[in-house]
């Protein structure tokens, strides 16, 4: 099978590169490098089926040429985490916007079917129990910039959703809880890694907020799989489906189980919100995914345990000899 992957030289999408390759596809990815990393796609470097593209998914020829032939098209590429989105608002609704709607209409033209990903931001402050595909949608002030970005994923999903219902493209949507693991780093306000380097490091372990606020962590390697299988599904076409880790925690116990699992003599710090972040944040308090949904449609089951991803972090973090120069050339899209 022949897979075009959008923003597959970050932290999720490497990872289904080298599933996908190791399935037997031929895969060609799309990245401006922007968030993703050469260096994550290190493994599949000279592999005969894998083709790199360098280019942004706002620039239609280069999503077309990635599109070109394609059987099916993981759309990955976004604009990512806190730290991005409250700095960079206007950039971020750009690419999260419109970059898909480039996509979107260049699948529709190549006949690919397509696996959008999407996020549990869309949820925004509803503190529900469990959280399910219909569940209502809370959102902060559209003057915030947190919530502006849940509001484009929206829309990514409302386009999507739309251009099945009045082009028949078969598309299926998965909301993607607090994805960990291997690669991720803690640059742009991911959590879990960024308190694991902290750890080894032997600094102050750095908690926003009160750190009772609360998220299931899941595995990158329980989620490529269940990504992969809904993406074969005809029936999930139209739909969308959450995919998230099946453990609530604090962030202030993540926080403790990081330092006492990595033996880290690293105190924990509460840091206020005002001080952490830019002008535009605001947390939610909560977020625990019903993956029901998605359990009935393919099986999916995490089951990597908390304490196992944090090691499969630390591990990933700690000091290795340097790596040798990455000797090969990238492929530049067209303008």
């Amino acid at each position: 099978m022949k897979t075009a992957i959008t923003g597959g030289a970050g932290f999720i999408g490497s990872h289904l590169v080298e599933h996908l390759l190791a399935a037997g596809d031929t895969v060609t990815v799309l990245d401006d490098l922007s968030t993703g990393r050469l260096e994550n796609l290190r493994t599949v470097i000279g592999h005969r089926d894998f083709h790199f593209v360098e280019g942004t998914i706002l620039d239609r020829a280069a999503v077309d040429k990635v599109v070109a032939g394609a059987d099916r098209v993981f759309h990955l590429a976004a604009a990512v985490g806190v730290n991005l989105i409250v700095e960079h608002p206007l950039e971020s609704l750009r690419t999260n916007i419109h970059g898909t709607e480039v996509v979107l209409d260049a699948v529709l033209e190549s006949g690919a079917t397509l696996l959008l990903a999407s996020t549990s931001e869309i949820y925004g402050k509803n503190t529900s129990d469990s959280l399910s595909e219909e569940s209502d949608r809370i959102l902060g002030s559209a003057l915030k910039s947190r919530w502006t970005y849940a509001a484009a994923k929206g829309i990514d999903e409302a386009f999507a959703h739309a251009y099945w219902r009045q082009f028949g493209l078969p598309v299926a949507i998965v909301r993607l809880f607090n994805t960990v693991g291997p690669r991720q780093t803690g640059r742009y306000g991911m959590v879990v890694p960024r308190l694991v380097k902290q750890a080894l490091a032997g600094e102050p372990l750095t908690v926003y907020g009160d750190g009772h606020q609360t998220r299931c962590f899941s595995y990158v390697g329980d989620i490529v799989p269940a990504i992969t299988k809904i993406s074969e599904e005809k029936s999930a076409y139209g739909n969308a489906y959450n995919l998230g880790g099946s453990y609530e925690i604090s962030i202030l116990t993540l926080a403790e189980r990081i330092v006492e699992l990595l033996g880290s003599g690293s105190p924990i710090t509460l840091v206020p919100y005002e001080q952490a972040y830019a002008e535009g944040y605001e947390d939610m308090r909560r977020r625990v995914p019903n993956n029901g949904k998605a359990k009935d449609l393919v099986g999916f089951d995490p089951k990597t345990t908390l304490d196992q991803i944090i090691l499969n972090v630390a591990a990933d973090h700690r000091p290795v000899k340097a790596p040798d120069p990455l000797g090969w050339k990238v492929t530049m899209a067209a303008n």
